[in-house]
């Protein structure tokens, strides 16, 4: 089973050229916001509410530690922060790791080559071309059984579809597709009844901290 930041990094790296199909401010904080947002439906961190021991809007670990090594490095940095951390604290303190970790899993997994090179003979770049393309092309289906076809998701594909819509990536995903009904589509499940309403409390509020995240840093970039 992958991780769902396994399956988000395969969508957004192009199969040929390897470069992520969103800028870099994007990139990076998707992919922890996806690490975030698991751990959120497997109900090992929540976000607080009224009257809890942890200030609301904060994250908490509550249920039992992940087996995985990157959930648990994940658990770990949100358990020992010197204060409970938002979600969107949390995707800044955690996209530079979480990202490197899950590029790591997937080149190790064999579906992404690393390729190293410099632009103009100084500039070092990095790229991540597709290996073996097999689980994202299941991957691809699904959702598009879902974005295009209207076909009713599971968790798993909305929690997915929630994180490209944050960043604004389904139409660069399915470029094929009808630009408008996709992000309209995207934007319904979402914001669906899909889930129980302390999950679906816990996504929605990941997704919005990675939608802030993501936000944030373009802003600065725009406007120095």
């Amino acid at each position: 089973m992958t991780l769902i930041a396994e399956d988000l990094l395969l969508l957004l790296l192009d199969d040929g050229s390897g470069k992520p199909v969103v800028d870099s401010t994007k990139f990076p904080r998707a992919v922890a916001g996806a690490v975030i947002l698991e751990l959120a439906m497997s109900g090992v961190v929540t976000v607080a509410q009224d009257g809890e021991d942890v200030k609301k809007g904060r994250l908490a670990v509550r249920g039992p530690r992940p087996d995985e090594p990157i959930l648990q490095e994940a658990v770990a940095a949100i358990d020992g922060a010197k204060r409970p951390m938002t979600p969107k604290s949390a995707v800044e303190k955690l996209h530079k790791a979480m990202h490197e970790r899950v590029l790591t899993r997937v080149i190790d997994r064999g579906f992404v080559d690393e390729q190293k090179g410099r632009v103009l003979g100084l500039f070092p770049t990095t790229s991540w071309p597709a290996r073996d393309t097999a689980h994202e092309a299941q991957v691809r289906e699904t959702l598009h059984w879902v974005l295009v076809d209207g076909r009713d998701p599971d968790a798993r594909t909305c929690a997915l579809v929630a994180l490209l819509s944050s960043i604004d990536a389904v139409p660069k995903v399915f470029p094929g597709a009808d630009k408008r009904s996709i992000k309209k589509r995207a934007a319904e499940i979402a914001e669906g009844q899909w889930a129980s309403d302390a999950v679906r409390k816990a996504v929605e509020d990941v997704w919005s901290a990675v939608a802030v995240a993501v936000m944030v840093p373009t802003i600065v970039t725009t406007s120095s």
